[in-house]
């Protein structure tokens, strides 16, 4: 009898002590997610669009919360990551050009943003060719990549403009790899 009931509260306390394990664990991952979906994430970069300032398979944290919850503005210069607006299963990281009601126009490899010269000390090379006139219409955005003569962006897409919904997040660090780990501008 004496024996029957040590077995049943050493029983007892492992059941409760997995209770407790899983119970952590679970609120553990529960957290996680929650800090994944509105906080923040981790991309990695698949192209050469942004070079020189972001690498090939460069591991970039964004920063979401600020636009999730609209208390951060989109800025002209934001490097972001969001839903490809010809394929919104695919996500592109780009730098934000054009804001809602901005014309935004390139001649002779030239960026003019509502007709004025626009200075960018951030672009791989000198940039080729003439596009546009383009008008942002409200709550969109015009994207482009830091390598212009070899960037699929706004210029060439089918829908040239991003939707304030469709942005994610702001790439503000690169973690990976460590030799160039710190902030991105």
């Amino acid at each position: 009898m004496m024996e029957q009931q040590q077995t049943l509260k050493l029983q007892n306390k492992v059941v409760k002590e997995a209770v407790e394990w899983i119970l952590w664990i679970g609120g553990a991952v529960l957290i996680a997610l929650i800090l994944r979906t509105y906080v923040f994430s981790l991309v990695i970069v698949p192209t050469g669009s942004m070079l020189n300032t972001i690498q090939l398979n460069d591991k970039l944290f964004v920063y979401r919360l600020g636009y999730v919850l609209h208390i951060e503005d989109v800025k002209r210069g934001d490097i972001v990551v969001f839903k490809y607006p010809d394929d919104k299963k695919t996500l592109y990281v780009k730098r934000v050009i054009g804001l809602p009601g901005d014309t935004i126009e390139i001649k002779d490899g030239v960026l003019y943003i509502n007709g004025k010269v626009y200075k960018e000390n951030y672009l791989k090379e000198p940039m080729v060719g003439s596009f546009g006139p383009y008008k942002v219409p409200p709550g969109h955005y015009f994207m482009m990549g830091d390598n212009r003569n070899d960037s699929h962006d706004s210029r060439f897409w089918e829908h040239k403009y991003v939707p304030r919904d469709d942005i994610i997040g702001k790439v503000v660090f690169r973690v990976w790899p460590l030799s160039r780990a710190g902030v991105v501008k």
